[in-house]
């Protein structure tokens, strides 16, 4: 049978939980409770919608012009993000990834990203996706095989929800994220420009320590200054009944990048909010903030949850 649009399908069960997975960018394509989407789901034979649900590697967000230097080189990378003029969302977004387990509960994908122009290092990825009664826990991996230093960053891109999806749908949400700090970025090319306090008018009310609906708020952001309960961060969105969903994530990732889907168009728009833990901020390739040099041979890994809450 021919592979479907979104790469080979798997499915995962646990309980009430059922998460279904696209090898295609080691893509999260859903994930219901009760048959409740917690997710902003995409359909088995369709292409992935932008980056719903992709694994971000070897780096999350954006690279400006797409160069940067390293190692006493300067590296050039495809504007694939032509109205931004950047290079966005690392390398594996659109790689069909390999099987290397697969059962009831959980999956194992891998997939290496060859030595390129722009990025020469050969970097193998693994991702796990484990679906218990805690929620579906993914672990992202990236390992150096070159004979030399490699700039690495990981993140994740699901779009989460409260109720049915649908053209600004995330109005009638409230999101609760404890964070101190927010990276402001240009408006045209969504770069860094500098951190300020969540409380400083430049902020542009895009605090959620106190819990708040997001009506009237466009947020494409990294935050950083997380709190954390036993060493783990999160963020909620709920609908006015209190049910809806959280991701966790631990201190491999002291960024996280919030987007509310408006770039998104028709039933795209508003239609999830993009929670999305991160190893770096945005550009880190060139500011080296937080960027992780991994050495020949070794590894960097990132990870996350995301679980029904208020049921």
């Amino acid at each position: 049978m021919p592979v479907p649009l979104s790469g080979k399908p798997f499915v995962l069960r646990s309980g009430a939980y059922e998460a279904r997975i696209a090898s295609v960018g080691a893509s999260l394509r859903s994930l219901r409770h009760d048959g409740v989407d917690l997710v902003v789901p995409f359909a088995e034979e369709e292409i992935r919608p932008s980056m719903r649900g992709a694994l971000l590697a070897p780096w999350p967000n954006r690279i400006a012009d797409g160069a940067y230097a390293f190692g006493g080189e300067t590296h050039r990378l495809v504007q694939n993000e032509p109205e931004t003029r950047t290079a966005a969302h690392g390398l594996v977004a659109w790689t069909d990834f390999d099987v290397v387990s697969a059962s009831t509960g959980r999956v194992v994908l891998t997939a290496t990203i060859a030595a390129q122009p722009g990025y020469p290092w050969r970097l193998r990825i693994d991702a796990e996706f484990r679906l218990g009664a805690d929620g579906l826990t993914q672990e992202v991996t990236a390992t150096n095989e070159s004979a030399r230093d490699a700039p690495v960053g990981l993140g994740g891109h699901p779009y989460l929800v409260a109720g049915p999806v649908r053209e600004r749908g995330i109005d009638d949400l409230t999101l609760a994220m404890d964070a101190e700090q927010i990276l402001l970025v240009s408006a045209d090319r969504l770069l860094p420009e500098r951190t300020v306090s969540v409380a400083d008018a430049a902020a542009g009310g895009r605090d959620f320590r106190e819990p708040r609906r997001l009506a009237g708020t466009e947020i494409n952001h990294a935050y950083t200054g997380l709190g954390r309960q036993q060493g783990l961060a999160s963020a909620r969105v709920l609908a006015d009944d209190g049910t809806g969903v959280e991701i966790e994530w631990d201190a491999r990732c002291p960024w996280v990048q919030v987007y509310t889907t408006d770039r998104g168009i028709g039933e795209e728009f508003r239609n999830g909010v993009a929670v999305e833990p991160m190893t770096c901020p945005p550009d880190a390739f060139n500011s080296g903030r937080d960027l992780h040099v991994v050495p020949a041979g070794g590894s960097a890994s990132a990870g996350w949850t995301i679980r029904r809450v208020g049921r």
